[in-house]
């Protein structure tokens, strides 16, 4: 069973959340962030990539993970990913916001421009994918691999954000590369060939693990560079990279305040909330004690 620690406390005392935010590269904490507390969970998957931050988002309780850590000591590799998303699990979480920084495929998608895309590839090849096996099979949908729900609310706070510089665009195919190293200019033309729109090192496999965890996922990608494929723009590089990042993570702030303001007034309904129950093949009388109690945090209480 996970086990939660509170590290320390605040007048207002929060211990759950439905909406979380986990952060990518330049965004490590929410400066607007109130009321916060710490929260460390030991998940059957280890620990996750830190501490969870627990406050108020302009009177909304969030839940806030730096997916590298404090200090950007992870690998996209070594994302604990599972640890992740079950340790937002079992506070509650019902949605996320990813927000992650990308590479632009696509000649109108610029530098500091922000995407919501629709539909992912998944080119990694070390990262263990699935909370099940072991004693338990799922399967879950991914033709829709993010929640169509949420990414309409990024839409749409991005426009309430009123952002002075770039454009927001949505219905855009991210591929997730293993990394840590940056494509090949050969590989790079190839991911445009076979239609990706945005290139990233982390929202795989972290989008279907919140599927099946039955949890609405939805990305904010910024985009800092042109990959390497432009014949007439400079190459990605971390430095050139983390320049614009770094310009575009304040405006991001803005645009998740207004989307968690949102997601709190309508709590949407997604196709990630029922989708562990439609897609469940052991049935859990089946499952030995010791299966049941690892999964416990996401088996539908109605099966």
């Amino acid at each position: 069973m996970p086990t939660t620690v509170i590290k320390d406390t605040t007048p207002l005392s929060i211990n759950t959340a439905d909406i979380a935010i986990i952060g990518g590269s330049g965004l490590y904490q929410m400066q607007a962030l109130t009321n916060k507390r710490s929260v460390t969970i030991q998940t059957p998957y280890g620990a996750p990539s830190d501490d969870i931050v627990l406050g108020e988002l302009d009177g909304v309780t969030i839940a806030f993970l730096t997916r590298h850590g404090q200090g950007h000591k992870l690998t996209p590799s070594e994302v604990p990913y599972r640890a992740n998303i079950y340790a937002l699990k079992t506070l509650g979480v019902r949605y996320i916001i990813s927000v992650s920084a990308v590479g632009s495929l696509r000649e109108q998608l610029k530098p500091l421009d922000m995407v919501v895309p629709d539909q992912m590839i998944d080119m990694t090849k070390q990262r263990v994918s699935t909370f099940f096996g072991n004693g338990a099979v799922a399967h879950v949908a991914m033709a829709d691999p993010l929640c169509p729900a949420v990414a309409d609310i990024l839409m749409r706070a991005y426009s309430q954000a009123r952002i002075s510089e770039g454009k927001c665009h949505s219905k855009a195919t991210y591929i997730c590369i293993e990394g840590p190293q940056f494509s090949t200019r050969a590989e790079s033309h190839w991911y445009r060939q076979i239609q990706a729109d945005i290139i990233g090192m982390t929202n795989m496999p972290e989008a279907k693990l919140a599927r099946e965890a039955s949890i609405a996922y939805a990305t904010l990608a910024l985009v800092t560079d042109f990959d390497c494929w432009h014949p007439n723009e400079e190459s990605v590089s971390a430095d050139y990279a983390i320049q614009n990042l770094m310009k575009n993570a304040e405006n991001a702030q803005q645009v998740i305040k207004q989307a968690v303001t949102l997601i709190a007034a309508e709590r949407p309904e997604s196709i990630a909330h029922n989708a562990l129950a439609q897609a469940l093949i052991t049935p859990i009388e089946a499952m030995d004690e010791q299966t049941k109690t690892r999964l416990t945090a996401l088996l539908p209480l109605d099966l």
